[in-house]
């Protein structure tokens, strides 16, 4: 066939290429052919593609003529449905699907809901709750070994949801952020909840932790930690740009808890906050049989920002997955110009959080 014959199968997907495949996949367009560039390759024939590849950010008849830079993350959140696994590998290929899809969408974070783990519970043999518990744990190893593997392997940085973590014998529910680099950062629940305590005997952490992504600079507050408006001022004074919140209820009203004072953090600390929640039964399993959420990508509420101040939804209780493009440099103009400016506009002389971290005290 011809240099054009070829080159139009190349794009069609008809063939594969190793190298125009590659280049048209990631955004370049096909502007022509270059004849007579390499005369002796005879495998090409001496031609050559030019290639262009495109500023989606430009618009060149825009009607404000100054810059105006977009630093855009895309996020995925799962609504994941529980369901009895026979083994860990089930397990895995369940969560696999979900992350293979976010990767597809070229998303820079994908997350899972808390506890999500549990459902590895209905393959061991049942028992009291809190040595269930410490049972799931047991599973830690191959947990962490998946996810790391995966984020990795989809080039996603993968929030977790949350694991339970025995350390020194104590017992931890921790949430853990493998970076697509091959880091993992954790964070564990700071604010334990009355069921927890009584069904599990989980115990808290002490520390809320902000690291650096390749996409933004983010914190993940466990759940119930998203209704103590204090961890998300520290959040936001390490600099935290996103919260994601796995979480994991049982019915609307305790869903509502989260989604309300997930809403609230964004208003109050202009910043973006992703919860993701459970759905579907799991009767085998005490303090986790049932699950309500409605998982969502929540933003700040003002001009700029999404309608409604919600940038993307799950339909309720059904499993699914939805993506929204969250712009930093918007949330940063925010908090400069927006309509409001309640980070700025904190009296700091009348009211203050204080917290103790590495033995020294701290203020915002």
């Amino acid at each position: 066939m011809s240099a054009s014959e070829y080159v139009e199968q190349v794009i069609q997907k008809a063939l594969h290429d190793p190298v125009l495949t590659a280049q048209i996949s990631n955004g370049f367009a096909l502007q022509g052919l270059i004849p007579d560039y390499f005369p002796s390759d005879e495998d090409s024939r001496g031609y050559a593609t030019f290639l262009e590849w495109r500023n989606l950010d430009y618009h060149p008849k825009a009607k404000r003529r100054h810059h105006q830079p977009v630093e855009t993350t895309r996020l995925a959140v799962v609504q994941y449905q529980m369901r009895r696994v026979s083994s860990f590998d089930e397990f895995a290929q369940n969560c696999e699907f979900f992350v293979d899809v976010a990767s597809d969408y070229a998303c820079d974070f994908v997350m899972f809901p808390e506890l999500f783990t549990t459902q590895l519970l209905s393959c061991v043999e049942p028992t009291r709750p809190g040595l269930a518990a410490r049972r799931l744990a047991e599973f830690t190893p191959q947990y962490l070994e998946f996810f790391a593997e995966c984020a990795v392997k989809y080039n996603v940085n993968l929030i977790a949801g949350s694991h339970f973590v025995v350390e020194d014998g104590t017992l931890y529910n921790v949430a853990f952020c493998f970076g697509r680099d091959g880091s993992i950062h954790k964070q564990y629940k700071l604010h334990i909840t009355p069921s927890e305590r009584k069904w599990w005997g989980v115990s808290p952490g002490d520390k809320v932790n902000v690291f650096d992504t390749d996409a933004g600079r983010v914190a993940m507050l466990i759940c119930y930690d998203i209704e103590f408006p204090e961890l998300v001022r520290i959040a936001s004074a390490k600099g935290a740009q996103i919260i994601f919140v796995p979480f994991n209820t049982d019915s609307v009203e305790a869903y509502l808890r989260i989604r309300h004072c997930a809403q609230a953090r964004c208003i109050e600390n202009q910043i973006y906050v992703a919860i993701s929640g459970c759905t579907g039964n799991l009767p085998s399993v005490e303090n986790a049989d049932i699950h309500y959420a409605q998982s969502a990508i929540l933003t700040p509420s003002d001009v700029g920002f999404a309608p409604g101040a919600v940038g993307a939804e799950c339909n309720p209780n059904i499993e699914t997955v939805v993506m929204d493009d969250v712009d930093l440099e918007l949330l940063r103009r925010h908090r400069q110009s927006g309509s409001v400016q309640n980070w700025n506009d904190r009296r700091t002389d009348m009211y203050h959080v204080n917290w103790m971290e590495d033995g020294d005290s701290h203020k915002v």
